[in-house]
């Protein structure tokens, strides 16, 4: 029963209240209901389970590309990490990261930016970490050749993503409501294979797992995670 009642509260949210709220007051929306909308759902339990499967695997020095509030800064193991630079253009969000990353034993180091031009040099880091990024990136295949420029040989991208389902109906409905999904979602694009974009982008997958994460309703909760090389 609870289950129902979730997919019912969730359809009439995400189809009816968000839209309409956005339609009233754009600016505020923007500015009020979806950020909270966005760190609620990237911060909940099952979203969090997927990012400790593979964050503890990172070393060296680190890139984070949207590191946000810094969501993944709790999994990281500092015995085996360097530094963590994280890439995100908002100034606020890297403030609430830095504190977490100070309560973690992380060191930190901030660039104002966005992942379609990382100010770093080429083969200059050892891990790249991309949780639930790439979907939302307005331009993912210039940001993941970032990633390829600035690890090293023999580096990881680690990745936790959403996006295009392997189920037809599903893929489908993705397909159908991507013309205003990302107006009401922050950018977020549901229907990107995430496997074959960072192949497609000279990555070679060593690792990759694929689930619908539980308690998301399936055309948000495709999860793939992995690791590739460059």
């Amino acid at each position: 029963m609870k289950k129902i009642q979730y997919y019912l509260v969730s359809t009439i949210v995400i189809f009816i209240v968000s839209p309409l709220l956005r339609v009233i007051n754009k600016s505020w929306y923007n500015r009020k209901i979806l950020p909270l909308t966005i760190n609620r759902s990237c911060a909940s339990k099952p979203m969090m389970y997927q990012r400790k499967k593979i964050i503890p695997n990172a070393s060296g020095t680190v890139l984070e590309i949207g590191i946000g509030p810094g969501h993944n800064l709790q999994f990281y193991d500092s015995s085996k990490v360097d530094k963590v630079i994280g890439v995100d253009p908002s100034n606020e969000l890297n403030e609430i990261a830095k504190k977490k990353a100070n309560k973690n034993n992380i060191d930190i180091e901030f660039l104002l930016t966005t992942a379609e031009s990382i100010p770093l040099e080429d083969n200059s880091v050892d891990t790249a970490i991309s949780t639930y990024t790439l979907c939302s990136i307005p331009n993912p295949d210039a940001s993941l050749q970032e990633i390829k420029r600035v690890l090293k040989p023999g580096g990881n991208l680690l990745f936790s993503e959403h996006g295009k389902s392997p189920d037809r109906g599903v893929a489908r409905f993705q397909n159908l409501i991507d013309f205003f999904w990302p107006e009401i979602a922050g950018g977020c694009h549901l229907n990107r294979n995430m496997s074959e974009m960072i192949q497609t982008n000279g990555f070679e997958i060593k690792e990759l797992d694929t689930m619908y994460v539980p308690g998301t309703q399936k055309f948000v909760g495709f999860n793939y995670w992995g690791a590739a090389t460059p």
